[in-house]
């Protein structure tokens, strides 16, 4: 009988920019604990696993939750191979042990800013469109990416695309990016396009919910990011809190002037 939805959570060990980034601390945890948290938290998962080749990233995932039912092999741990390859290698593994699951969610290690919300904002979508293959987190471009221009050989500029020089940014088609988070899949039905074509639904998140971390600058913006996002998430709570405690106090006034 297949269970319902698995979390594959990828991390190599062989990080050249960022060494060991996958359990660098990152405001005192290991940067993956937080997606396995995140994941746990949600509820949606039956299972949720690490793919790694490292046995520290791998020891330091059991410790915060998750699974590591296998050690990736070398051949799938270079500079080279793609997620896609080992998602099916964890799934096949899964497979040949009497497992299968309806629904896939690949959760990079590298999204500490990850929200619960928008997690099952991609299962639902997935659930609600049986013909979509995929849904995964988006964000919106900065930049009209028609303005866009490259640094030629002999050092000069040159547009992508010039006849949009004199356009007003609010008369350019917004444009998307892949922020990095999260890829549902349903597992029941094969995409019959490109992941960022007609079998995916978008997820879209704010862009002070996306940072890449790919390099030591990236690194310091994605702790700027998580510490202004946690004071927005405790001011909230408090106003919340301060607003359930002068609640009671107003209605007993009103009763006592009955």
């Amino acid at each position: 009988m297949k269970k319902d939805a698995i979390a594959i959570i990828p991390a190599r060990g062989g990080s050249k920019r960022i060494p060991k980034k996958n359990i660098k601390l990152f405001h005192g945890k290991p940067l993956i604990a937080y997606s396995i948290e995140t994941a746990l938290e949600s509820g949606l998962f039956d299972k949720i696993i690490v793919s790694t080749d490292d046995k520290e990233i791998a020891k330091i995932a059991k410790e915060y939750g998750a699974e590591v039912p296998f050690i990736r092999p070398d051949d799938l741990s270079d500079d080279f191979t793609g997620t896609g390859a080992v998602v099916e290698h964890a799934l096949k593994i899964l497979q040949d042990n009497g497992e299968e699951y309806r629904y896939l969610c690949t959760l990079y290690a590298t999204a500490p800013i990850l929200q619960i919300e928008y997690l099952k904002k991609g299962l639902e979508a997935l659930k609600q469109n049986s013909n979509a293959h995929m849904a995964f987190s988006v964000t919106s471009m900065p930049f009209p990416i028609q303005r866009t221009f490259k640094i030629t050989k002999e050092n000069r500029c040159e547009m992508f695309t010039p006849q949009y020089f004199s356009a007003r940014s609010q008369d350019l088609e917004e444009a998307y990016q892949d922020a990095g988070q999260f890829y549902w899949e349903n597992l029941q039905n094969k995409a019959t396009d490109i992941p960022f074509g007609q079998s995916s639904i978008p997820i879209i998140l704010p862009r002070t919910l996306v940072q890449d971390i790919d390099t030591l600058e990236d690194w310091e913006k994605a702790e700027q990011l998580y510490l202004l996002n946690k004071n927005i998430q405790n001011n909230s709570e408090k106003k919340l809190k301060e607003s359930m405690r002068i609640a009671p106090s107003k209605q007993q006034g009103m009763a006592n002037e009955g």
